[in-house]
This record gives C-alpha cells, structure tokens and sequence, in this order.
C-alpha cells in the first residue's frame, strides 16, 4: 500500500510539473556554448544504389503539404534546390520510415536578418516528431539546444561546425527509432547521430520524447512515421536529400 501510494504521487509530482512548463524559456539551456570548429572543404555526396531519392531537383512528388495535406509548394529553384516558401507549412514525406540513414544538404539565406532563434531557422523532424535543428548558427548566439545541430531542446551539439550565410550546408544522420510494447510502453529510446558537413556533432544520442517547444518530451506509442522539413517563416533552401533504410 505504501509503495502504490509512493508511485500515485510520483506521478501526481510529475503531471504538476508538466503542467508547470508553460514557458518555452523554461527549457532553453544556454551552457555549455559548444566550441566553433571550421568544416572542411564542402561536399556533396550522390545517393547510393539503395537509397530512395526524396528529391533531386527537379520534383516534389515525395512530398505532401503539411498544412492542408495538398501537394507540396515550396520553390523549386533552377540550381537544383527548394526553398522554403513561408506561410505554405511544412512538407512530409509521401512515405513513412523507421531505422534509417538519411543524407540532405540545406543553405540558410545569405541576407542575414534577425537574430538568434529568428535567423535561417528550419528543423529536420524524424518520424514527424523528432527534431534536429536548422539555423543559422555561424556567430549567432541562442540558447545551446536550440543551435543548429541540436536535438531540439534535449542535446546540444559536440561542436558549432556552420559554414556562413548562404553556402551549402550537409547533415547526414543516423537515426534509431524507438520501440514500444504492445502495451504501448516505450522498451527502447531511438537514437541519434549527426554528422555537419562532415563533422561529428551528435554520437549516438538517446531521444528522450518528442522535442518540444514548450514542456516536456512525451512518449507516444507510434511505428513508422515520415520525414518532415520545417516552414518557420525563413528562406531557407534544401537539396540532394536521399534516405536508406536499415
């Protein structure tokens, strides 16, 4: 009895503390500031034999509208890439995934405007709900699991590998998914790692929830879910994005 009374108040403890969590600061972590490290030469790397293209260049036939779940409608541009195109909403993958490695490259504009949270801000989200950051992070402070490479609000990149405004960036990343029970109860963390432009920025990571901009990660049971790029209102651009599955 005592031990069941214990755990209903645990759980009471941690509800109440949930519901706190009413302030998006509250969650923000601006130490450690993780060290600069210049990438080296920039590469683009061609998707392998296995690999599903998402897009090339040339199409979007991958993708759906996030907002009204119409056809995707971001700028295709003549150099290959899209561009987000603020105000469309976010795009997701025709297709749904589970463990994978994906490959995409990104630019944030080379007009810079605003700064911190507000300065060439996108998100790469795994399975519809787990983020990693996009920003322009090149001599731009925010709080630290919010730069670009973060896992959004829960780790904060090894290292700030960002090229400058306007040229081409690269993520590729290893991505774990998480597993559930038949219960619906979460038996293993996903996982996460992330390379930028070539640099380790996140080995092997645990997924603690959902990233969240406000309160904390929830686990919900789920299994394949899609890939989602983020329309948070800046131009930034996208291309060569290929994924295999594992």
């Amino acid at each position: 009895m005592k031990k069941l009374s214990a755990l209903l108040l645990l759980t009471a403890l941690a509800i109440q503390s949930r519901a706190q969590i009413n302030d998006p600061k509250a969650t923000e972590v601006w130490t450690p500031e993780p060290r600069v490290v210049a990438p080296g030469k920039p590469v683009s790397m061609a998707p392998p034999e296995d690999a599903i293209v998402l897009f090339d260049g040339s199409w979007l036939s991958e993708w759906y509208s996030g907002k009204d779940s119409s056809a995707a409608a971001w700028t295709i541009n003549s150099d290959g890439s899209m561009t987000v195109k603020p105000g469309a909403g976010d795009i997701i993958t025709q297709r749904s995934f589970g463990d994978c490695q994906l490959h995409l490259e990104f630019r944030t504009p080379v007009v810079v405007k605003g700064e911190g949270q507000g300065r060439g801000n996108s998100g790469v989200f795994l399975q519809n709900r787990y983020e990693v950051q996009v920003l322009d992070s090149y001599q731009n402070r925010t709080y630290s699991n919010g730069q670009c490479g973060a896992v959004y609000k829960q780790h904060i990149p090894l290292v700030n590998a960002c090229r400058p405004p306007g040229e081409w960036q690269s993520y590729d990343i290893l991505f774990t998914a998480p597993r559930f029970n038949t219960d619906g109860m979460l038996v293993a963390p996903g996982r996460l790692t992330v390379f930028q432009n070539g640099v380790l920025i996140q080995s092997n990571v645990e997924i603690k929830g959902t990233t969240e901009y406000i309160g904390l990660p929830k686990n919900e049971a789920h299994g394949k879910a899609p890939i989602r790029l983020q329309d948070h209102g800046d131009l930034v651009s996208y291309r060569n994005i290929w994924i295999r599955e594992l």
